[in-house]
């Protein structure tokens, strides 16, 4: 059974082993809205596959070019929204051409 990417399972401890970070960077992301992690009933911090990727961007974008985490959340920020318009420009897309074969 493969995990839905979205799927809110890796405690902080866990993501922050993954990713070479300490618990407190991962708080202090989530702070500053570089990343917005699930929280269960007892408010607990859940992440998603989503979010270490996320997380992992983030990380690349700092120690590998330098990028300073205003720049990061910038940057995260514009990816997804362009990850938003082109959903939006695909569902446009069939739309246009569903209003073509109408009309023919």
């Amino acid at each position: 059974m493969d995990i839905d990417n979205t799927e809110p399972c890796y405690g902080i401890g866990v993501v922050a082993r993954m990713l070479g970070v300490q618990t407190h960077t991962l708080r202090y992301y989530e702070k500053i809205g570089i990343i917005e992690p699930y929280r269960s009933r007892g408010n607990v911090r859940l992440y998603s596959k989503r979010d270490i990727i996320q997380l992992h961007r983030a990380k690349t974008l700092m120690d590998d070019l330098g990028v300073n985490l205003a720049g990061v959340e910038v940057i995260l920020r514009m990816a997804q929204q362009m990850t938003e318009l082109q959903c939006r420009l695909a569902e446009l897309e069939i739309e246009l051409e569903r209003l073509g074969r109408e009309s023919d």
